[in-house]
């Protein structure tokens, strides 16, 4: 929640970005770490007012924007909007506001006859004829001229719950005579999330927002009632979207890709007119211009697949290189590999690359053809050009251009079968003189 909040910041290229934390505070630090933030720790969770007192040592002047970190729905927009009317109208404190009666839990705006802002009331202080009375609701985002936060000091500690309220700086500066105003903005990005019903109804708004900017620029979903598409993936035009699709954390799709139904891809790289067939999971890894991964492929974190590439169904590539137009149709694990550009790996195949101690290499180079069932222990390489023929398990170098053969010599035992029919059928006589 907190990194959406941060990404609708980040355009407003704030002098300072201060992040207030408190309960896990070193989770959110490690997980921030790249970003360049300013942590404050709120020792205490004494509510919002301590915790924007806890920031003020970091603040040196001008206009304070105050967010939630709970509210990962807000956007870029209205935040730019806030904070040119509160430029415009040199008010020292504004803030959002909406009019949702399906929404509860939030602060009532109190306004005088003049319509003047005048304080807030929390919902759970606010008496009934003032949640009549006040239908206007408190959005929880705020601009402050930094000379206003002195007023903080004036904030007291509520009685019943032993917090400090940010929302009565509004009733402290009204009285002091100083500007103080609300905007209107959308109830839907000032939805915050208190429990997994509300984390529910944010994530669905969200997801939808975010397919329908990308079906904006070009992007098919057969059905985006199924499909997760995190807020940091890029998709480029024209591709298509099948159902029950997820695309997650740092993930680039490129032009006209097909993606089908089942498919999982977290922090990769997928080129421009990519097929990814249904059931295959990518996770960290890149696909190159034209490639085919799938169905039920698994390329697991630092897999490389080049230009035009196949990787069939039920082929796992972990950590490997795989070269342009090389293929690996089915039944096959390459782990710890590079592989050439126009291999053909056989079904069956697998790259030996464990010992119980340590993982080796295995090395193809380009042209070379791997029969079926071949096992390749690492660590091993095999020429340009080169063949093994199938069921070969390979423990040497091949040169190039050679055919590796590694097999027992076939046996055909001449009448076979119907020897072992009369050796079973003379001991089906001897079994039932006996049972006589």
């Amino acid at each position: 929640m907190l990194q959406h909040v941060l990404d609708a910041v980040s355009p407003l290229k704030a002098q300072k970005t201060i992040v207030v934390v408190g309960n896990k505070a070193e989770q959110v630090k490690k997980k921030f770490q790249d970003r360049n933030l300013t942590f404050v720790l709120q020792k205490k969770l004494l509510g919002t007012g301590d915790a924007l007192t806890a920031a003020c040592r970091e603040i040196k002047g001008g206009t304070v924007l105050v967010l939630n970190g709970d509210g990962p729905l807000i956007t870029t927009k209205t935040l730019r909007t806030l904070l040119s009317r509160h430029k415009r109208s040199r008010n020292i404190l504004s803030f959002l506001a909406f009019v949702d009666d399906s929404m509860t839990g939030y602060g009532r705006v109190i306004r005088d006859n003049h319509g003047c802002v005048t304080g807030i009331v929390e919902d759970k202080h606010a008496s009934p004829v003032e949640k009549e009375k006040n239908k206007e609701l408190n959005g929880g985002v705020y601009a402050i001229e930094s000379r206003g936060l002195d007023y903080l000091k004036k904030v007291k500690r509520n009685r019943s719950s032993g917090e400090y309220y940010l929302t009565d700086l509004a009733a402290i500066m009204a009285k002091a005579g100083s500007k103080v105003n609300a905007y209107a903005c959308p109830p839907e990005e000032i939805r915050g999330v208190n429990d997994r019903a509300q984390l529910y109804e944010v994530t669905d708004i969200l997801r939808k927002r975010i397919i329908a900017q990308w079906m904006a620029k070009g992007v098919t979903f057969l059905d985006p009632q199924s499909t997760v598409v995190h807020s940091s993936v890029t998709i480029g035009g024209d591709s298509v979207i099948y159902p029950n699709t997820y695309f997650e954390g740092q993930t680039s799709i490129g032009a006209n890709c097909i993606i089908y139904p089942g498919v999982r891809i977290i922090d990769s790289r997928i080129k421009k007119n990519v097929m990814v067939k249904d059931s295959s999971l990518i996770e960290d890894s890149i696909v190159g211009e034209g490639a085919s991964v799938g169905p039920f492929a698994h390329l697991r974190p630092q897999s490389k697949i080049g230009k035009k590439a196949k990787i069939g169904n039920f082929v796992e590539i972990k950590k490997s290189d795989i070269g342009d137009g090389t293929k690996a149709s089915h039944l096959s694990y390459l782990g710890d590999a590079v592989i050439g550009n126009d291999v053909n790996i056989g079904a069956g195949t697998i790259t030996c690359n464990y010992d119980g101690k340590n993982k080796f290499k295995t090395i193809i180079r380009s042209g070379v053809f791997i029969g079926s069932d071949s096992q390749l222990v690492a660590p091993v390489e095999i020429g340009r050009g080169a063949y093994v023929a199938a069921g070969a398990t390979v423990t040497d170098n091949v040169p190039p251009g050679s055919l590796a053969i590694s097999r027992q010599k076939q046996v055909s035992i001449k009448d076979w079968a119907r020897k072992k029919a009369k050796i079973q059928h003379a001991r089906s006589g001897v079994s039932k003189k006996k049972k006589s």
